[in-house]
């Protein structure tokens, strides 16, 4: 039997939660071109009231042409459309791991290099790129950079607030790793001459060098985004693979030496390979089945309980149903405000094939690896004031915040569908925590609102420093992108932050 704890409606010594409602986009039209709102309103409950006249502000500073908002409002940069797309922070790391790695290729080349020197610096590379994603060395870099204090000049901070797009720096340095081991493997079989051992070799380098270029293929967005299932396979397999192969590579060519210990103390690459196989090794080490306790939110939502660890502010976990199969990871948020049975959550909405399958069949147990791993909200506490901006159930990684004794000052923004039926009101509870009187949209009433203007607004009159937004692709790229182009900061992760 599987042991499952109950969630409590309230924690203990909580007072009734009031029943939100949400006005309909006539009652904010009306509201709006009333000459006297209070009384016209006057018949409704005080709660309803608050969220008419919210809601009509929220209305009206998307749909006002008054000429001194216009004046007021940021001005676009020159060049923004190029510095904020083709140049953002991701695409520039991107270019300084792989173009400060060709340049040294095609030096050495010209040269005359060494089989040993290109593998070498093919595993400098694959070391960058993978240590970029092993949980201590993602953790020991969001602390450090997250320590910049709030007293430090803001353009520090805003540059400190970039360490999530530390996945340009691991796709740079991939690709720029393949690229050496193509230039081993052809030096290596451009310089080959026939014996058992060195056909065995020759096989090697380039049963490596496929598995190289496999990884490199699916990682490409355009096929990760369609078959994200079958490129994390791949990737984590394909990485497996070639660690053992890389290990017989490299004592199949100490062997062909006169002094094995003396070739592998002196080969960078063996050392090299020692802390890559620790650093994939350690989270499965970790490997736990753990149990989960769900709390059914909707047919569109479900609220994933854990007892097994402890999270603090802006860490998340990767699970899974089955340890070699996908694992999906979510930002996660304490349950000491309204669930002390359990220690912290996961809001899990509809969004692909495993979220739907937890939503349908509720796991009571999950696997999880690793150890909770700080995400891109954590760097945001360096700001005294900043607007959260997220739609449907980006809400869950921003619900992190309220673990946060020192978080910033903060106003939120939240689309999404009938927040009340899909989300539940504890939920709604947990949001008014971060900020007491939230700009919530209900697109079931008022449809889709531009939140641009929204958030342009709010800026200005909360006088925030940086704008943090958490929601789908299409949606992040477009409101980062208006905001940035106007000089405000605003961060948003991205599908390989």
């Amino acid at each position: 039997m599987h042991a499952t704890t109950s969630i409590p409606e309230l924690s203990a010594g909580s007072t009734s939660p009031e029943t939100t409602t949400f006005p309909s986009l006539a009652d904010v039209q009306q509201s709006l071109t009333s000459t006297n709102s209070s009384s016209s309103l006057s018949s409704l409950p005080e709660k309803e009231k608050q969220n008419t006249h919210a809601a009509a502000r929220d209305i009206e500073a998307q749909t006002s042409n008054d000429a001194d908002d216009t004046a007021d409002e940021p001005s676009q940069k020159r060049l923004g459309f190029i510095r904020y797309t083709a140049l953002n922070v991701y695409r520039r790391l991107f270019s300084i791991a792989f173009i400060g790695n060709a340049i040294a290729f095609i030096v050495l080349m010209v040269k005359g290099a060494a089989p040993l020197d290109l593998v070498n610096a093919s595993a400098v590379n694959l070391a960058v790129c993978g240590l970029c994603r092993q949980p201590l060395v993602v953790n020991a870099l969001f602390l450090t950079f997250g320590a910049v204090p709030r007293s430090a000049p803001i353009r520090l901070r805003r540059l400190a607030c970039k360490i999530f797009h530390i996945g340009g720096l691991h796709s740079g340095a991939g690709v720029a790793s393949c690229f050496w081991y193509i230039g081993f493997a052809a030096v290596f079989t451009y310089r080959f001459e026939p014996s058992p051992p060195a056909i065995v070799v020759l096989v090697l380098v380039w049963l490596v060098l496929f598995l190289l270029l496999a990884i490199i293929i699916v990682a490409y967005p355009a096929i990760r985004f369609k078959r994200h299932d079958y490129f994390e396979l791949i990737h984590r397999f394909s990485n497996w693979i070639i660690l053992a192969f890389f290990w017989v590579l490299i004592f199949l060519l100490a062997d062909q030496e006169p002094s094995m210990s003396q070739f592998l103390l002196n080969l960078p690459a063996f050392w090299i390979l020692i802390v890559l196989t620790l650093a994939t090794i350690h989270p499965w080490l970790l490997l736990r089945r753990v149990p989960v306790t769900p709390e059914a939110l909707s047919p569109h939502a479900v609220r994933l309980h854990f007892s097994h660890a402890t999270v603090k502010f802006g860490q998340g976990i990767s699970v899974a149903k089955h340890p070699l199969a996908d694992w999906h990871s979510f930002a996660s948020f304490t349950d000491r405000f309204d669930s002390p049975d359990t220690k912290f959550s996961c809001l899990v909405s509809k969004a692909g094939d495993w979220t739907r399958g937890a939503i349908k069949d509720q796991p009571t147990y999950l696997w999880k690896r690793g150890i909770p791993t700080y995400g891109f909200g954590y760097v945001l506490r360096m700001f005294p004031k900043i607007i959260v901006v997220t739609t449907g159930s980006g809400i869950g990684p921003c619900l992190s915040f309220i673990d946060d004794d020192n978080r910033p000052e903060m106003r939120v923004v939240w689309q999404t569908k009938a927040p009340l039926d899909t989300y539940g009101e504890r939920t709604l509870g947990l949001v008014r925590r971060m900020d007491p009187d939230p700009v919530i949209l209900d697109t079931s009433q008022t449809g889709r609102v531009e939140m641009l203007p929204i958030v342009l607004k709010l800026y200005k009159e909360f006088g925030a420093e940086a704008v943090c937004v958490i929601s789908n692709a299409k949606m992040t790229k477009s409101l980062v992108f208006g905001l940035e182009t106007r000089g405000i900061p605003a961060y948003g992760p991205i599908f390989d932050s």
